[in-house]
């Protein structure tokens, strides 16, 4: 029972440390362009996709 009463204490303490920082307010918020690539030929090789993580021998 001792350590519930010692987690709970540290929730708490958690809690309040979290709650007693305000929360960011933001005037206007900017997001930056994204960056687009080119669209595929249709005369291009597709690329080969492999599993770098998968074996490949038996």
């Amino acid at each position: 029972m001792a350590e519930d009463d010692l987690l709970s204490q540290m929730l708490h303490a958690w809690r309040e440390d979290i709650e007693s920082v305000p929360f960011p307010q933001f005037s206007e918020l900017l997001i930056p362009r994204q960056q687009t690539r080119p669209r595929c030929t249709p005369g291009a090789p597709a690329a080969r996709v492999t599993n770098a993580t998968r074996r490949t021998e038996a």
